[in-house]
């Protein structure tokens, strides 16, 4: 008779383990006195309630049994009584396990392919599972089974269940749970604090509404398995600042930030900090959590003080280089001292709170120049590598041909570095009255009119030509509503301050020099650096759609500027660029001209 009666376990593929003696687990032991009668004692412990068992005095039919017990307890990967979905996995091996398991899944295929019904909010629908990659990892779920502890004696009697490991696939969950939760979720609104002119001004913050990832996907994993309706919690999301903090930060940074002048002292002098120039630089940054820093923005501080500064500090200026005797040649730049802008900004945040005592004291430190002859000389700037030339009338009298010149002096001698891109608006700023422009035609709403730096699209184009040419990569520009005959049809571009705007690319491994010259009637770009293409030309398409011009009456006075019209129509240009004799690309450019009016400065004959 064995510890299990007349019944022996079910053979099945699991190994057979052999056990030659069981020992129960020591277990604290209370001290106990020694006898009454004096005998010997066992040290103040009590023996151990359960004794190792040795082959000796022990019959042969006792061995077995517990051997056998000992074997069946502790055979298989997974323990004794452990189960999974109601299935019984104990004393199987992996293998074993992972079919039996499946095997279930297989069964309750139809219940866990079911769609399952999910309430966010006030809305409810159906989801399938396989949508959002509801699933059971089986090699998964039998590794964990197979980790579960358990006692030597509760893999005899006892059990346990092991919750199958559910996948899910939470992009694709979150995606479905938004299209469910619909117009209820609402996004936070972050604290702001800016300022109109010099008066603060705030947004309040406000909590948002929307489900939490990991709770939405374990309510929806329990759900699945159990088939069972879920409900997704939504969660109300606080911004870290809150309305009382806001108010605070008005009341004693805002506010007093602007009530008053600052005086930034230095070595060279001092420089009054005027509230606009405190307005612009001093900001209020939340973050991702809603929490409202403020700090002075020393960059933003520095243009709104403007040419203040010049009083104080020497600006560093960047090494140049000009076309002398048909070779490129490097002048060395010269050092600068300017505002350490590391401390400076620290140092107004702490007095801007303050009613008095409103001075910081700003360091002058020695500035190198961003571009030294020495990193000049090594951009590989040694040749020409293409040039454009356009021509103009009326000679150097005239004010469009000023305005020519004017634009070619402020581009020559332009560094363009590797990866760079080149803005023409960003290098030459306004052009206005103040920058030496004067009035020339220019077109505005379809027709020429007198205005502030007409003739600078002549120049956009020819430099847009000579980049062009160079086979630089074209990132903006835009050619003009009518074709003029001075310019290659489609290849050309204007340009009006601040909304229209040319930019070229350098993308090259070499630097570049733009070099600008002009005559009486002629304006010439021509692009320095490395040579890297064999050749780059331009193959046009036929014109097309060729359309005549109106005759239009204008009312006649200094606005009105005749014209003869020009003939409207739609080409194709394509760059064509050549390197080891090859056609390494090919570039399409299209465009469509209007029609120009023929403009009649008076009225229509009767």
């Amino acid at each position: 008779m064995t510890l299990y009666g007349d019944k022996h376990p079910p053979a099945d593929d699991r190994p057979t383990v052999l056990v030659t003696a069981v020992t129960w687990p020591d277990e604290p032991e209370a001290a106990t006195p020694p006898t009454a009668t004096g005998g010997p004692d066992n040290g103040g412990r009590r023996p151990r309630r359960v004794r190792m068992l040795v082959a000796t005095g022990v019959t042969g039919g006792v061995l077995a049994a517990v051997a056998g017990a000992g074997a069946w307890a502790y055979a298989g990967d997974v323990p004794r009584g452990t189960s999974v979905l109601g299935t019984e996995l104990g004393g199987r091996s992996r293998g074993a396990a992972d079919r039996e398991l499946r095997a279930e899944l297989d069964r309750r295929a139809a219940a866990l392919a079911a769609p399952l019904r999910i309430t966010v909010g006030e809305r409810t629908a159906e989801i399938k599972p396989a949508d959002v990659g509801l699933g059971v990892d089986v090699a998964a779920t039998v590794a964990a089974a197979a980790e579960a502890g358990a006692h030597p004696v509760s893999r005899l009697v006892g059990s346990r269940t092991v919750d199958p490991v559910v996948t899910i696939d939470t992009d694709r969950l979150d995606a479905a749970l938004r299209t469910v939760l619909g117009d209820q979720v609402r996004r936070m609104t972050m604290p702001a604090i800016t300022y109109q002119g010099t008066t603060p001004k705030v947004v309040r913050p406000k909590p948002g509404l929307a489900f939490d990832r990991q709770r939405s996907a374990e309510a929806v994993r329990t759900g699945w398995l159990a088939g069972t309706p879920v409900t997704v919690p939504l969660v109300e999301s606080q911004p870290a600042t809150t309305a009382e903090e806001l108010d605070r930060l008005v009341a004693e940074l805002a506010k007093p930030a602007v009530a008053a002048p600052v005086t930034l002292r230095t070595d060279k002098g001092s420089v009054l900090v005027p509230p606009a120039a405190i307005a612009k630089s001093l900001r209020f940054t939340a973050d991702k959590a809603g929490k409202l820093t403020p700090a002075v923005d020393v960059k933003r501080l520095r243009a709104a003080l403007g040419d203040s500064l010049n009083t104080i500090e020497v600006p560093p200026k960047d090494a140049s280089m000009t076309i002398a005797g048909g070779r490129p040649k490097v002048t060395d730049g010269r050092a600068g001292q300017q505002l350490d802008t590391a401390t400076l900004g620290r140092d107004l945040l702490a007095v801007l709170p303050r009613s008095d005592g409103r001075e910081v004291t700003g360091e002058l430190k020695p500035t190198p120049p961003e571009l030294t002859a020495e990193k000049l000389a090594g951009l590989g700037i040694r040749e020409r590598v293409s040039t454009f030339t356009t021509r103009f009338t009326g000679g150097m009298a005239s004010s469009r041909s000023q305005n020519i010149a004017t634009i070619a002096k402020e581009v020559d001698g332009a560094i363009v570095l590797p990866g760079k891109t080149f803005s023409l608006n960003g290098h030459t700023g306004e052009r206005g009255y103040a920058q030496g422009y004067r009035d020339a035609p220019v077109i505005l709403d379809g027709k020429l009119v007198p205005g502030v730096g007409g003739g600078t699209s002549q120049f956009t184009t020819t430099l847009f030509n000579a980049t062009y040419y160079a086979g630089l990569e074209d990132v903006e520009h835009k050619p003009h509503s009518y074709w003029f005959d001075r310019y290659p049809a489609v290849i050309e571009s204007t340009i009006f301050w601040p909304s229209l705007d040319f930019k070229f690319r350098n993308n090259t491994d070499h630097g570049l020099l733009i070099d600008t010259s002009y005559t009486s009637s002629s304006v010439t770009v021509s692009i320095w650096s490395t040579k890297i293409y064999d050749s780059v030309k331009t193959e046009y398409g036929p014109r097309r759609n060729i359309t005549t011009p109106k005759v239009i009456h204008l009312e006649p006075g200094p606005s009105c500027i005749p014209s003869n019209g020009i003939n409207g129509f739609a080409q194709d240009a394509f760059r064509v660029i050549k390197k080891g004799g090859v056609v390494v690309k090919r570039e399409k450019f299209t465009w469509r001209y209007d029609a120009e009016p023929r403009y009649v400065c008076g009225p229509k004959p009767s």
